[in-house]
Formats: C-alpha cells, structure tokens, sequence
C-alpha cells in the first residue's frame, strides 16, 4: 500500500502558491515606482508567474487593471500610483486656490478704492498727480470756442 501524502502536496502547493502571489505583488509595486506601464505582460516577466495564472487572481488582476488605466489616462507622467494626487487633495487644493483668488479679487478692489480716494483728494488740493498727462489743458479750458473756417 503506498503512503498517503496528500497533505505535504497540498502544503508544498500553498506555499508556492504564496510565493508567486508574494513575486507578482512585489513586480506590481516595482514596475509603479519605476514609472513603467504596468501591464499583465510586464508583471509576469518581472515575476516569473504566467500571465493566465494572474488573471485567475482577482486581487491581482484588479490592481494591474487599475494601474494600467491610470497609466492609460496620464501616459506622460512616470509618477507612482502612490504619490499621485487623490480626487480629495485635488479637490481641497483648488478650494484653497478659490480661497485665495477671492482673497486677491477683495484686496485689488480695495486698493482701487484707496487709489480713486487719493487720487480725488489730489484734484480737489489742486495738485495734479503724475498718472494725468501733463500736456493736457484742465478741464475749465475745455469749453469749445467757436472757429471760423475760411475758403478752400
């Protein structure tokens, strides 16, 4: 009668099974950290797995997934999916930029009010301030004159 060993197969089988799951996760993160498009092709070299037996992987096959298509969407930049702005830090940043446009917006405004009050208290001392033109006659010389025009 032979000796039943189906239970040291069945170990042996789990744990190559954890190391190939251990090599494609590991080439995953690799490949993203290097900027390469991370593609089922790309993590199987790099692993040494199949590419089939990933895909039999749920986990695995929805990482690649994301990964190439985020690849797909940003195609020029080689930053890692990790260091990639979320949908939330892109969104507070532009709250704070909204922030401080409106900021800016109030600020100018303000400072145009001061420069219109200045420049009105200027004209009412008399003093003419160096943004008016001085080759320009004041306004009391610009009543028009009735002009004669002669022959052609």
């Amino acid at each position: 009668m032979r000796a039943d060993n189906t239970e040291h197969l069945i170990s042996a089988a789990g744990r190559r099974h954890e190391l190939a799951r251990g090599k494609a996760i590991r080439a995953i993160r690799e490949l993203d950290a290097a900027g390469t498009a991370v593609t089922f092709q790309a993590v199987a070299q790099t692993a040494g797995v199949s590419r089939s037996w990933l895909y039999t992987q749920p986990d695995i096959r929805v990482e690649v997934q994301r990964l190439r298509e985020l690849g797909r969407r940003a195609s020029t930049t080689a930053v890692p999916a990790h260091h990639r702005s979320s949908d939330a830090s892109l969104l507070r940043r532009l709250e704070a930029a909204n922030a401080r446009n409106r900021e800016l917006a109030e600020d100018n405004q303000r400072l145009r009010h001061q420069l219109a009050e200045a420049l009105g208290q200027l004209r009412a001392a008399g003093i003419r301030s160096t943004s008016e033109p001085a080759l320009l006659p004041s306004r009391r010389h610009l009543r028009r004159r009735s002009i004669t025009i002669g022959p052609c």
